[in-house]
């Protein structure tokens, strides 16, 4: 029969600290963010120690680093290496799911099912800009 355990107080802190990363806004600091929150709750529950909590949380981080790489490195060979100064970013609009583009003719695009901060194409001039 299989028991669940209670999580210690420290080890539950260090999976909430590492949850709290997933805001990081690049493939690679997202990746490093959820591998480490994955390796802390997996080392944790696997050991039920703090120390196997720090353990997955490093070797989880630094899976997810080099995974959010290549999905970064992936993301520029479809895409193009990304403008100097970044793509811009869209305006929101008074109605949910609409923005406007960054780019004339200004047109209202849906981005329902976006993503915060993902890569939007305005249809209208096949140019990429950020979700706000």
């Amino acid at each position: 029969m299989l028991k669940l355990r209670v999580l210690p107080p420290a080890m539950g802190l260090l999976l909430f600290s590492a949850l709290g990363l997933t805001s990081c806004d690049s493939p690679t600091g997202l990746g490093a963010a959820s591998g480490a929150a994955g390796g802390a709750l997996i080392g944790g529950l696997a050991t039920n120690r703090v120390g196997g909590a720090v353990t997955g949380s490093a070797l989880g981080a630094l899976t997810g680093a080099l995974i959010g790489s290549a999905v970064e490195h992936s993301d520029e060979g479809a895409y193009g290496p990304a403008p100097s100064g970044g793509y811009p970013e869209a305006s929101k609009t008074e109605r949910r799911g609409i923005v406007l583009s960054p780019y004339a003719p200004y047109h209202e695009i849906d981005v329902t099912g976006i993503p915060h901060g993902a890569r939007v194409r305005d249809p209208s001039c096949n140019r990429l800009f950020i979700n706000p």
